[in-house]
This record gives structure tokens, sequence and C-alpha cells, in this order.
């Protein structure tokens, strides 16, 4: 019995330092993404709230639990308070097994590609929820695309993923690492392993419904898209879980590509507590990668969307698998 409570109260402090990172890298990235925008806008961005505008994200966080949890009287009650809950817990099971350091990693499972690949699939029905139940056709519209979109979009970054599971022949995310002591898997596996990033990368975005592929919001066209009848708190939910899932993402391609927590060459491989900085670094950078993407292409119509991922990203994914197999049967692979 002492042993089961021991075991109970490790997993509470353990959600609880995830909730507390999910919440401060929430805060933190909705601040870069505004100092990136202004940056590349030529504008001020956040400059008033605190110093250098640091605060602004936190003055935003308690506008937002203040406000009052307004919706529609025909929405689905149940359904509608529902929606966020599932995008928020799809986002936390997935940074429960990114390898921060090899030390610091809630969850780690010899199928850990596939459960990422599996619970990241969970939040689009959050969105299908929330924009059906809303009982507004704006938002059923938005929530249809968005469907249509994740769902589509899922395939590449699966198959991307899966290409490199060739190379390293696991599933295991610290395996996965352990592997790239050799060089990291954009080094190792050359031109398909470039491809697959660079596949992932596009995927990933879209995954997100980030621009240029945000048909999902469309602010222009959709009103907001599929929540566009929340408020306060939930509607902060699915804006949170916006930016987790962009750093999930880039903390995938960090870990799968680059070496998660190893340094360059090992060149501070006597110094693991540096581990979680070379992991940040590495995974801040994609993430800037992703808001250049933002800040730089044209939103795509719906129609030339789907057409990216199924004429072009789909057949070159599949064709980029065949030619990985043949270089690790020929074990042409590049090791340091």
């Amino acid at each position: 019995m002492p042993e089961t409570a021991a075991q109970i109260t490790e997993m509470v402090i353990i959600a609880i330092i995830y909730l507390g990172i999910f919440s401060v890298a929430g805060l933190f990235l909705v601040l870069m993404e505004r100092r990136v925008a202004a940056w590349f806008q030529l504008r001020i961005g956040p400059n008033r709230v605190g110093y250098q505008g640091l605060l602004q994200t936190m003055a935003d966080a308690l506008k937002l639990v203040s406000k009052e949890l307004t919706g529609t009287v025909k929405a689905d009650k149940f359904l509608y308070n529902l929606a966020p809950y599932f995008v928020i817990i799809s986002s936390l099971m997935a940074l429960g097994l990114i390898p921060f350091s090899k030390s610091f990693q809630a969850f780690d499972i010899n199928i850990g590609i596939f459960f990422l690949i599996a619970v990241s699939s969970i939040g689009v029905i959050g969105i299908l929820l929330g924009g059906w139940a809303s009982n507004n056709k704006y938002s059923l519209i938005g929530a249809m695309r968005s469907g249509v979109q994740t769902i589509s979009y899922e395939l590449s970054v699966g198959l991307s993923l899966l290409t490199m599971v060739l190379l390293t022949g696991s599933l295991q995310l610290s395996e996965m690492v352990e592997v790239q002591k050799h060089g990291w898997l954009i080094l190792q596996g050359h031109i398909p392993a470039v491809i697959a990033f660079m596949v992932f990368m596009i995927a990933g975005t879209a995954e997100t419904n980030r621009a240029p592929f945000d048909m999902v919001e469309a602010e222009s066209e959709l009103g907001a898209g599929f929540h566009t009848e929340y408020s306060g708190m939930k509607f902060a939910y699915f804006f949170l879980a916006e930016f987790i899932n962009m750093f999930i993402i880039a903390a995938i391609a960090t870990t799968v590509f680059f070496g998660a927590w190893l340094s360059p060459f090992g060149i501070t491989e006597s110094l693991p507590w540096l581990g979680i900085i070379w992991f940040l670094i590495k995974t801040f950078a994609l993430v800037f990668l992703m808001m250049w993407f933002r800040w730089t292409f044209p939103r795509l119509r719906v129609d030339q969307l789907l057409t990216l991922e199924w004429k072009y990203l789909l057949p070159i994914n599949l064709v980029n698998i065949v030619v990985m197999a043949l270089i690790v049967w020929q074990k042409l692979t590049i090791q340091f």
C-alpha cells in the first residue's frame, strides 16, 4: 500500500511539472511569435507591460482567465465544454514522451514514435467536436476544413518519421537518440533523411494549422474558424494548444533528425547537464523556422493545400521510404 501511494504521488508531481512546462512554454512561445512577427515586419512588438514587454503574455493570460465564458444557447453543452480538453490532453500526452535530456523524460516506451502519431491524431477530435457542438455554420466549416487538413497531413508526418525508423531500426525515442552518437540521423541518412526532414517540417506546420496552412481559422473568411463561439479560458486552451503543438513538432524533429540532447560532434559529452540546453537551442531554432514560414508565405487555398499533400508530399514520401530502405540494406549510411 505505501508503494502504491508513493507511485501515485510521483505521478501527480510529474503531472504538475509537465503542466508547468506546458503553461510556461505556451506563454513564452506567444511572446516569441509576437517578437518574430515584429522583427519581420519592422514593427516594435510588445514593449509596454514589464521590461521590453516580457509580461505582456502574462497580462493576456490574466485577461483570458477573467473573461466571461459565453456560448450559444443552442450549443450541445456537454460536447461544447469537452472539446478543448481533447486538444489539451493530446498535447500533454505527446509532451510526456519528449526526451529533453538523458534523465528528463516522463514516459519512455518501446513504441514511442507510434504512440506519438496515435496521440497527436486525438487532437483533431476536439476540433471537430468544438466546431460541431457550437451549432454555428462558420464553426462547422472551420472544423470540417481542419479535419480534412489534419488527417491528410498526418500521413506525411507519419511516413517521414517511418523513414527514420527504417534507419534506426527502433520506435523508441531514447534508442533513436543513442544511435545518433555516431552522427545525427539527418547526416547518417544523407539525401533521403534531408528530404524526410523537409517533408516533416512542411506537414508538421500544416498539421498544427499554422500559416500558410491556416485555412482552419482563415479569420478573413470564417470569423475565427472552429473556435468562433468560444471565449475566455476555453478559447485560450485552443490558442495555447496550437503553440504547444508547434513546440512538439519542433521537439520531435530535434529528437529524430538532430540528436535531441546530444551536442554537435560530442563537444560537451563530458557535461551531461548541458543536454537540455542543446535540446532547447535546436528546438527553438526549428520553432523560429516555423514562425519564419508564417510571416513569409501567403496563405494557400484549400484546394492547393490538399493538392500539395496528396499529389506531391505523399508520393515523395513513399519513394523516399523505398530509397531509405535500399540505403539501409546496402549499408550506405554515413557514420562518424
